[in-house]
C-alpha cells in the first residue's frame, strides 16, 4: 500500500518540481538565481546540520548516511513561504509553495545502502523596478524580471567500509530553463527598449560525504562528518533578442536576435564552486542530540559571462550552523506527545554576494516537530512539521531588506524490501 501511494506521488508531482517556481526573492537575481537549502524537514529544522544520522531517516546532504539505514524510506517535503521585502520608502508581500524533495533510500544488506530522488537546486523568481533621474531626458523607468530555475535528479550510495565509518558518494544530474528580462522607458518617449535573455542550462556534479560515529560510554555517540560538493560545471545554451515595445499597450515594434554565436556566448559555462562542509555532534540515541556545522564555498571564482554587472562582487561563502533534538521518552505507552521528537536550530550565513559594497547575509532560527504516524510505539514512520524565522540583506544603500516566515511539512514512511520469504 505505501509503495504503491508512493509512487502515485512520484508520478503526479515530479512534473510540478520542474515547472515550479520556487522563489519571489529579489536576490534571485543574482547567479545561477537562489540557490534551495538541500536537506529534509527533519535536518532543516536543526538549523540545516547533516551530520546527524540514523537508521530510519534518509539524510540528503551526505551520501555516506545510506549506508546507516536499516528499513526503505520514502520521503517528502513541502514548504509555504511567506516573505516582507522592505526598503527605505516601500514595503511589499509575497508567498511561495514548493514541493522541496521526493526521495527514495534502501538498504542493501549490511552496512550498504543507496537512494535517489528529484528536488530544486536553484530558482529565479524576482520582479522589481528602479527610477532614475536625468537632466536632459527626464525620469528614466527600469524593470527587471526572471523565472525559471535548476532541479536536480541524483543517485546517492553509502558504505560503512569498517565499524562506524562510511564513506558515500552522489551523482547529480542539473537541468533547467531560466527567462530573464529588462526594459527601460524614458518620460513622455511613446517607446521603450528591452533585452531578453533565455538560457538551457544542464550538467553533472558530483558530492562525497564520509562519516564517523563511535559510540561514547556505550551509551552516547559521537557524530562527525565530512561533505564536499564539487564545482558544478554546468553548461548554458543561450539566446538574446533586444528591441523596442510601445509604453501604450506594451506591443513589440521591434524585436532582433543577437548573435551570441559570434560574440562566444550563445554557449557559456556556469561553474558554481566547491563547498565543504564539516560537522560535529553528539548525542544519546533515542532521546537527545546537538552538534554544529561549519561550511566554506569559494565563491570569488563565479562569475556570469553572460550578464556581467558592476554594481556586483562576489567573495567566499560561510554558513554556521547549530541545532539539536529532544524525545522526552521514545517508547512511552502512556504519552503520544512524549514520542514526538522536537528539534530546533539556528544558522548565520554570508552569502558571498556584495551588491554596492554591501553583504548579503542571512540570518535564521528553525523549530519543529516529528510526529509517529501511529498511536504505537513500534512505528517509525513520521510526519515532521517545521517553522522558520529569519532576515536577508539590509535596507542601507537603497537594498532590499528581506524577512521570511516558513512553514515546512515533511513525510516519512518506513518499509521492509528485500526480506527473506519463510514460507513458500
Amino acid at each position: 500500500m505505501i509503495k504503491n501511494f508512493i509512487i502515485a506521488i512520484l508520478c503526479l508531482t515530479s512534473v510540478g518540481i520542474y515547472a515550479q517556481n520556487s522563489t519571489a526573492s529579489p536576490y534571485s537575481y543574482f547567479g545561477v538565481g537562489d540557490l534551495k537549502a538541500v536537506g529534509t524537514v527533519e535536518n532543516k529544522m536543526m538549523g540545516g546540520l547533516s551530520v546527524y544520522t540514523d537508521s530510519i531517516h534518509v539524510n540528503l546532504n551526505n551520501p555516506a548516511a545510506y549506508s546507516k539505514l536499516g528499513l526503505t524510506t520514502y520521503t517528502a517535503g513541502l514548504s509555504r513561504k511567506a516573505y516582507r521585502f522592505e526598503t527605505n520608502v516601500s514595503k511589499e508581500n509575497a508567498s511561495i509553495s514548493t514541493l522541496d524533495y521526493l526521495s527514495l533510500g534502501f538498504n542493501l544488506g549490511k552496512g550498504f545502502g543507496m537512494g535517489f530522488g528529484i528536488m530544486p537546486y536553484s530558482s529565479i523568481g524576482y520582479n522589481f523596478q528602479s527610477e532614475r533621474t536625468s537632466s536632459s531626458q527626464g525620469t528614466i523607468l527600469e524593470s527587471f524580471n526572471g523565472e525559471g530555475g535548476l532541479n536536480r535528479v541524483y543517485f546517492s550510495v553509502g558504505y560503512e567500509l569498517v565499524k562506524n565509518l562510511s564513506l558515500g558518494v552522489t551523482s547529480n544530474f542539473n537541468f533547467g530553463n531560466q527567462k530573464t528580462n529588462s526594459f527601460q522607458t524614458i518620460e513622455n518617449v511613446q517607446l521603450g527598449s528591452f533585452n531578453r535573455i533565455e538560457s538551457r542550462i544542464k550538467g553533472f556534479d558530483f558530492n562525497f560525504g564520509a562519516s564517523f560515529t563511535p559510540t561514547i560510554n556505550e551509551k552516547h555517540t559521537l557524530f562527525t562528518s565530512l561533505v564536499v560538493n564539487t564545482q558544478a560545471n554546468l553548461v548554458s545554451e543561450n539566446t538574446r533578442t533586444i528591441g523596442s515595445f510601445s509604453t501604450v499597450d506594451s506591443r513589440d515594434i521591434e524585436v532582433l536576435e543577437v548573435d551570441l554565436e559570434a560574440q562566444g556566448l550563445a554557449r557559456t559555462r556556469v561553474q558554481i564552486p566547491t563547498t565543504a562542509t564539516l560537522g560535529v555532534g553528539y548525542g544519546l540515541d533515542k532521546k537527545w542530540f546537538l552538534g554544529a556545522e561549519y561550511s566554506f564555498q569559494g565563491l570569488s571564482n563565479f562569475e556570469n559571462e553572460l550578464t556581467p554587472s558592476s554594481n556586483l562582487e562576489y567573495q567566499n561563502a560561510e554558513t554556521f550552523r547549530l541545532g539539536g533534538y529532544f524525545i522526552p521518552e521514545y517508547n512511552s505507552f502512556t504519552s503520544y506527545l512524549k514520542r514526538a521528537t522536537y528539534r530546533a536550530g539556528a544558522k548565520v550565513s554570508k552569502s558571498g554576494i556584495v551588491v554596492d559594497n554591501k553583504e548579503i547575509n542571512d540570518f535564521g532560527i528553525t523549530f519543529g516537530v516529528g510526529l509517529p504516524l501511529s498511536s504505537m510505539s513500534r512505528s517509525l514512520s513520521n510526519i515532521n512539521l517545521g517553522f522558520e524565522l529569519g532576515k536577508r540583506g539590509t535596507k542601507y544603500g537603497d537594498l532590499v531588506e528581506e524577512g521570511y516566515f516558513k512553514v515546512n511539512l515533511g513525510l516519512s514512511l518506513n518499509d521492509k524490501w528485500f526480506g527473506k520469504r519463510k514460507i513458500d
